[in-house]
């Protein structure tokens, strides 16, 4: 059912399990920008030794084949502009939902569709999975595009579902997803 996280190759990425000593690109490139963090949903790391702290957690977790979080490395540089990962499976129902985020310098140059694309033909290919869904926020319009872009469906919206504790405000959550039948690949 399970292949776990494995190197995928794009024309100009690099996708690979992450390493301890991507902490300094993680915290130059995305995992500290407040912004970036926030439409990921996940808080900004203020320096490098908790970025490390987080990639331990991560990379003991790779032992498990149920395990996907990539990091995406550009292969011109070598830096780690940003990550791809499925933030829940769900193995009774072969799906699972995905999650990605990109550097703020780097975003609007195709490389979260070029990496989502890749992760998606990847999964089809190597896993049991059926489904992949991902959402992103209403406000947050240049995700929709990714996810457009990698294949995905527009499949719904749940209005004002999303609560941002900050500005005590609401948002909608807009769902996408892609099937291997979508794409015509069998089991």
């Amino acid at each position: 059912m399970h292949a776990g996280t494995q190197i995928i190759e794009t024309e100009r990425l690099m996708l690979r399990p992450f390493d301890v000593r991507d902490a300094g690109s993680m915290h130059r490139n995305w995992i500290s920008d407040q912004e970036v963090q926030s439409n990921y949903g996940e808080p900004a790391y203020e320096d490098v030794g908790s970025v490390k702290d987080l990639l331990l957690k991560w990379i003991s977790s790779y032992s498990r084949s149920e395990f996907y979080r990539w990091a995406i490395i550009l292969k011109d540089g070598g830096e780690c502009i940003g990550q791809i990962a499925f933030c829940h499976v769900d193995e009774q129902h072969h799906c699972a939902d995905m999650e990605y985020c990109i550097g703020k310098s780097y975003q609007n140059k195709g490389y979260a569709s070029e990496a989502l694309g890749s992760v998606i033909g990847f999964t089809f290919r190597h896993t049991g999975l059926n489904r992949l869904q991902a959402f992103h926020r209403g406000r947050n319009v240049s995700s929709a595009r990714v996810l457009q872009k990698a294949g995905m469906k527009y499949e719904g919206t749940l209005r004002q579902s999303y609560y941002y504790s900050d500005t005590d405000e609401y948002d909608d959550r807009v769902y996408y997803g892609i099937t291997r039948s979508d794409i015509g690949w069998t089991i």
